[in-house]
């Protein structure tokens, strides 16, 4: 299973890092990644792998959540077949 995960918010050192930490924590692989800094907004698009994740998927959702509160970051993550079928439209 694969999922989108998007972040926004104020540009400070240490987001990936703490992201990526995240993830690792929890065994879901990052498949690809893109990310940029729009007039001093982070933003950032990642497709990851949740078929080795060690904790549910509503879990993770929850751990990005705090993750994002802590940061001053808004964390979503979306199963990668409603995020394909929100935009087909």
């Amino acid at each position: 299973m694969k999922a989108i995960i998007s972040v926004l918010g104020a540009d400070k050192p240490g987001i990936i890092a703490e992201i990526s930490g995240c993830l690792y924590r929890f065994n879901v692989n990052i498949l690809d990644i893109t990310q940029t800094i729009l007039s001093g907004y982070f933003t950032m698009v990642m497709m990851v792998d949740l078929s080795g994740m060690t904790c549910g998927f509503d879990e993770m959702v929850g751990n990005l959540n705090g993750l994002g509160e802590k940061l001053g970051l808004e964390i979503r993550m979306q199963r990668n077949e409603i995020f394909d079928a929100m935009h087909r439209l």
